[in-house]
Parts: structure tokens; sequence; C-alpha cells
């Protein structure tokens, strides 16, 4: 029985393997601009269950006074630590209804990493430092990711099949109607187009006696 099991076992991830696909999604704004920072998550269609994501280190740094990453994507189940490298001591916080927390001021790593148990959009700041802004993206879905500053994102691992594609920018001027595609070869690239408000990310502002922030250290506050 149990040399049975193990066959069985292993026909099962030769078959997973084989039928394990790829999608490469070339996100840009309508006017053709590479656009980082999009979030791009695979919902199967038929699937009445999904497996969970393989756990994995996740980190919301505080350094030069600015949240690193500006845009984070995690599973549902995730647990991400927030590392303040500043010799400042952040306030960090979220109001946001996926997920509210609170850690205090604080320098070096905070006492524990905050559990993401939710999916939705958490919107993160700084109760001292106003200016400094960032986002997670908790996705219900274990296939998703974010795309990099030329606008590539990769999803890989993917079971062939219908998918709904969910995207989401900070920047975004609408929420888009998510849109179907199938998978059925090993690899499969798409180029999708988001309207957004480009911006400037939240920057580290000069620091000094009587400094003093620009518009633009307010970027992704009106975030949809």
């Amino acid at each position: 029985m149990r040399l049975t099991d193990c066959l069985l076992c292993l026909s099962y991830f030769v078959c997973a393997s084989l039928t394990a696909a790829s999608l490469s999604v070339n996100m840009t704004d309508t006017q053709g601009v590479a656009l980082g920072d999009t979030v791009v998550e695979l919902t199967p269609v038929t699937a009445s269950a999904m497996p969970p994501k393989a756990p994995q280190h996740y980190e919301m740094r505080q350094e030069n006074r600015v949240f690193s990453p500006f845009v984070l994507a995690v599973p549902q189940g995730a647990k991400v630590d927030f590392p303040n490298l500043d010799r400042t001591r952040h306030h960090v916080y979220s109001f946001s209804p996926a997920k509210q927390f609170e850690l205090k001021l604080y320098v070096g790593q905070a006492e524990a990493p905050i559990l993401f148990d939710q999916p939705g959009l958490v919107a993160i700041g700084c109760n001292i430092h106003d200016y400094m802004q960032a986002f997670i993206y908790v996705a219900k879905s274990p296939y998703f990711a974010s795309s990099d500053d030329n606008g590539l994102a990769s999803i890989t691992d993917l079971p062939t099949g219908e998918y709904t594609i969910t995207l989401w920018h900070p920047w975004q001027n609408v929420q888009p109607q998510p849109t179907n595609i199938i998978i059925n070869e090993s690899s499969h690239a798409v180029t999708l187009t988001l309207d957004v408000n480009r911006q400037n990310k939240p920057s580290s502002p000069p620091s000094g006696f009587g400094a003093s922030f620009n518009a633009s250290s307010h970027a992704g506050q009106h975030a949809k």
C-alpha cells in the first residue's frame, strides 16, 4: 500500500509539472509607457479550491524615511515584517478594513510580524511622517505578481485552464473590469493597459531644520 501511494503521488507531481504553465504580463498605461507596481491576480474560473501559497518571508521596510517596496503583493495568510532601517523612529499603522494594526514608535525590528489573514487592499502610513505611504495587496488566489519598473510581471506554476485576471494599481482612475484568459500552453504572454493618473512615488524629503515637503510627497493618497 505504501509503494502504491508513493507511485500515485509521483504520478500526480509528474502530471502537474507537465501541465504547469506560466504567464508573462507586460503592463502599460494608455500612452503605452511601462507601468510598474501593478498587481496582477489570476483566479481559476472552475477550481473549487485553490492550493495555499507556499510560506515565504515578506518585508515592508522603512528605509531612508520611505516605505519599500511602494506596493507589496502577498497571499492571504502571509506574515509581513516591518523592519525600520532608519535611525528615526517610525509609527506604522493601517486603518484599512482588510487589516487594521499599529506598530508604535520603534527602531530596528518590530516585536512580531503582522498576519494578513483577509484578502483586500491595505494602505500603510506613518503617524510621524505623513508623506510616507505604501500599499499591501493581499491576494485571495495563490497566482499573483506585481510588475517591476519595466512593467513586467511573471506568474509561474499555473495549472492549465481558464482564469479571471484582476488588476490593481494605486494610481488607477477607475477599478478595471476583470477579464478572462485561457492558459493552455507552457508559456503565455499578454500586454495589458491601465488608465492611471501618474504621480511621483513618496520620496524622502531633505533633512535638516525647516525642510518642507513638496506636493509630490503625498503621491498615492487617492488610490482606488
